[in-house]
């Protein structure tokens, strides 16, 4: 993977749970998928393992929710025919969008543009853009309910 240098905490979270993601997607293994951060020179602060945490354990549980998101808002694209970046980048953002109230919408939207151009393809950026703009959409109409996350142990 590329390395970056990062000082936005929450972005080093979103990158570290799209890491395991993919790791997790790639293997196959989506039964508690664990938190794989791939810098070994550099520790993560409980912050941010917090979210990347929250994120990534959000995505494993709602993952077949966040796809028939996907599938909704970019049906020319079958999900299992994405690129393993761009999917998991979708399923963060949507995740986000969807079960994290407390994340601006604007924000995760342009977060999951970040990260599709520091680990994507040359398209990805646009792509994830364009899908999570018509998701917006489907939040401001209504189409799609924003749910808050049920408290763990319940």
């Amino acid at each position: 993977m590329v390395r970056v240098k990062y000082t936005d905490q929450r972005r080093r979270s979103r990158t570290a749970a799209l890491q395991s993601l993919f790791a997790a997607d790639v293997r196959g293994v989506w039964n508690d998928p664990q938190l794989e951060w791939l810098d070994e020179d550099e520790a993560l602060p409980d912050s941010t393992i917090d979210f990347a945490q929250k994120l990534l354990s959000g995505v494993s549980k709602n993952r077949s929710g966040l796809d028939n998101v996907i599938t909704r808002y970019a049906p020319a694209w079958p999900v299992s025919q994405l690129s393993v970046i761009d999917r998991n980048i979708l399923r963060i953002a949507l995740f986000e969008l969807i079960y994290t109230p407390g994340t601006p919408r604007k924000t995760a939207i342009n977060e999951a543009v970040e990260l599709a151009k520091i680990f994507g393809s040359e398209s990805s950026a646009r792509f994830v853009n364009g899908v999570l703009g018509s998701a917006m959409s489907g939040l401001e109409s209504g189409e799609i309910a924003p749910i808050e996350p049920v408290p763990e142990g319940r």
